[in-house]
């Protein structure tokens, strides 16, 4: 369990539906020794001293439970900390340069691992705003730390090193485009059907309203409790999950080893990203023909938050803030396999993120730029909600509507979202109406919930309120001035008030849109569709995989085992066999 996470980081808390039922996972034990005397007596001493030891929760445990609902900082996991990652790092050597190229085999390269790390902009914004830097610059930081000379590679036992650092913004664009045409494609049609999106098939295409999936703490929580959300959500990867699919599908095809052998870890502004990483369908069995039956091997190995990677530097003895602010010399870059993926995944220019389409990704801007480019003469109007993390977005044309969004982020305004969603129970007197004597069909309010559902082409939906840059594994304000005690704060603001708690986040924000502006404040122009399509297209070639597989997720409704019977001992050791390599 990451040594960070506890109950003092709760910020969004909903609440325990009941206590975890899930049970400690262990082979039966025999039955104690009989004792040479019939006549021995047990005493509470005894029995107190062979009590077992705490139990731990796993993440794939919490996937599989809906014992309980809450946002990230609530749910307590194992593993994947900045202990996992210097463990890896220490288990075998990373492979020298000249076994990087394609035509190898397993066998000839003497045992080492191919490492690579994925960073969010959030991550680098989070830094950037600690440490007075740019966000540029705290990019270059964290490239220092998990690459260059005076990084992790230091003091480990195969003085082992990350040998590309990727920016997910790159797999970001990608995203950007496949949702605004799942969206476009959706707007003639009703999306797919119940039976078919409550098991969140990726063949099938979501109903309207589409609603985002790239918050993984969001897809817990409908997932678990609100099965009628499933048609809804969107069948598109994450970035995350995406690159992490880009990455192991490439390397794996052109260095000719298997994906075990690759080792990747992603730096994520939260501690859900860690439950996605662990979903059994991001692994290489939804993609490799090839894998062996039973072992999976997930696209994204390892997941660590903003604060966690500056645990990872002090572990190794490094004062995170003496990093180099320079890019890693030429020495210490490495030319990916792929000579079209390289140009990819490492553009001249950054991608830059965009201040209107907010701090999780720009998803619906991006949805609305689209549609507005594709209907001349048209506009974009917005009108806020009864909070600032509630709004709608219209695009019209004179008094025509044409298309209609909305943005709902926090735990609190998403449980209102749902119920507008929810479709209405059936009576079950004989001849009765859908929704009963509380929802007739002719009242206004069931004539506007209805409406205020179904109009909605897309919703874009996060967990944190304020967005991702405010994610549970951020560097705190309290953090940041320690860290860094010249932060500027307003003197009048008391460090642990919510006054300070805002500003703090203002400034995390103003990083984050800042990358790469140059001072340049005009809007960056819509994502040219033709490199991306020409992307995939190589993508699939390359790797013999249909573009389906390696973009396109699937969902499940979790159900609860509260009141059901526990399994005996026999069944128990038969689910134990079966998960033997399939996860922690």
């Amino acid at each position: 369990m990451s040594a960070i996470l506890s109950a003092d980081d709760l910020n969004d808390f909903i609440s325990p539906g009941i206590a975890c039922i899930k049970p400690v996972e262990a082979l039966p034990k025999g039955k104690p020794g009989v004792s040479a005397n019939p006549y021995e007596v047990t005493t509470e001493d005894d029995v107190a001293a062979g009590n077992p030891p705490p139990a731990q929760i796993s993440l794939t445990d919490c996937l599989a439970c809906s014992g309980c609902v809450t946002s990230a900082e609530a749910v307590l996991v194992s593993l994947q900390s900045h202990a996992e990652v210097l463990d890896a790092l220490d288990s075998a050597p990373s492979l020298a340069p000249e076994w990087l190229v394609p035509g190898l085999t397993d066998s000839d390269t003497n045992g080492g691992r191919v490492f690579i790390a994925s960073v969010s902009p959030q991550t680098r914004a989070s830094i950037a705003a600690t440490y007075a830097v740019s966000e540029r610059e705290a990019g270059y930081m964290v490239e220092q730390l998990l690459s260059g000379p005076q990084g992790v590679r230091n003091g480990g036992n195969h003085g082992s090193r990350f040998t590309w650092i990727v920016d997910t913004n790159v797999a970001r664009e990608v995203c950007l485009f496949l949702g605004a045409e799942e969206v476009i494609e959706s707007s003639g049609t009703g999306g797919g059907g119940l039976e078919d999106g409550a098991r969140g098939a990726a063949n099938t295409k979501p109903g309207r309203p589409i609603l985002t999936s790239s918050c993984p703490g969001w897809i817990c929580y409908a997932e678990k409790t609100h099965p009628h959300i499933l048609p809804h959500l969107s069948r598109l990867k994450s970035p995350q999950a995406l690159l992490g699919t880009l990455l192991k599908t490439s390397l794996s095809s052109s260095l000719r080893i298997s994906p075990e052998r690759i080792w990747h870890v992603a730096v994520m502004p939260c501690f859900d990203k860690k439950l996605e990483a662990s979903r059994e369908e991001l692994t290489d069995e939804y993609w490799n023909d090839k894998g062996q039956e039973g072992k999976r091997t997930r696209d994204v190995d390892c997941v660590i938050t903003t604060r966690e990677l500056l645990m990872l530097a002090d572990s190794r003895g490094i004062k995170f803030s003496n990093l180099p602010r320079t890019p890693l010399s030429p020495a210490d870059r490495i030319a990916f396999p792929d000579i079209t993926l390289h140009k990819f995944l490492f553009p001249k220019s950054s991608p830059r993120n965009n201040s209107k389409g907010g701090t999780s990704g720009g998803y619906l801007h991006h949805i609305l730029q689209t549609f507005q480019a594709r209907h001349p003469g048209s506009s974009i109007r917005m009108e806020r909600g009864r909070n600032a993390d509630v709004a709608e977005f219209t695009v019209v044309r004179g008094n025509d509507v044409l298309l209609k969004t909305a943005r709902y982020y926090g735990f609190r305004n998403i449980q209102n979202l749902v119920r507008k969603l929810k479709p209405p129970k059936k009576s079950r007197l004989p001849g009765g109406r859908l929704g009963g004597a509380s929802r007739k069909p002719g009242t206004a309010a069931a004539q506007a919930t209805a409406a205020g559902s179904s109009e909605h082409a897309y919703i874009e939906v996060m967990a944190c309120p304020g967005g991702c840059t405010n994610g549970g594994g951020q560097i705190k304000l309290a953090d940041a001035l320690e860290l860094n005690p010249e932060n500027s704060l307003p003197t009048e603001a008391a460090p642990t008030g919510p006054s300070a708690q805002k500003q703090w986040l203002s400034q995390v924000d103003e990083a984050y849109f800042s990358s790469d502006s140059n001072g340049d404040e005009q809007e960056p122009p819509i994502l040219d569709p033709a490199p991306i399509q020409n992307l995939l297209t190589h993508w699939s070639t390359f790797t013999n995989i249909p573009i389906e597989k390696l973009v396109y997720t699937t969902y499940r409704q979790v159900e609860s085992d509260v009141g059901k019977d526990r399994v005996g001992d026999t069944e128990r050791v038969v689910e134990l066999a079966g998960k033997i390599g399939g996860g922690w």
